[in-house]
């Protein structure tokens, strides 16, 4: 079991997820923005952060800068469901600013408990 912080705007998605990674019986906090994410990570510790990029408030690109500023050990899966090319593109810098992995959106129930566990088994 692993302490999950899952950083998603949209309330149906963040739902599905928190469900999916609580069924794989994970201890899962959830935020709406990126803000909020590092409010939270800077309360409590956590193995494992997995946030949106585009997120309004505070997006995920800065999000992950500010994580690893202040914990370069966190591991955290970006994902991103933006435009084709955009996606790519934000999910390419997620990963040179230290995420340890990168989903692109949509993505199914066994590829998001596979990065997770590939992750957390780092």
């Amino acid at each position: 079991m692993a302490r999950i912080l899952l950083v998603e705007d949209e309330d149906a998605l963040r739902r599905v997820m928190l469900q999916l990674l609580v069924m794989e019986h994970h201890e899962v906090t959830t935020a709406a923005d990126g803000k909020a994410a590092v409010r939270l990570a800077e309360a409590n510790p956590f193995d494992l952060v997995i946030t949106d990029l585009i997120m309004p408030e505070q997006e995920g690109i800065e999000t992950i800068r500010e994580l690893k500023r202040k914990a370069p050990e966190i591991k955290i899966i970006a994902m991103s469901g933006g435009g084709e090319g955009e996606a790519r593109d934000y999910l390419t810098m997620a990963l040179m600013l230290g995420a340890s992995r990168t989903l692109a959106k949509p993505f199914n129930r066994q590829q998001l408990v596979e990065a997770v566990n590939s992750v957390l088994n780092q």
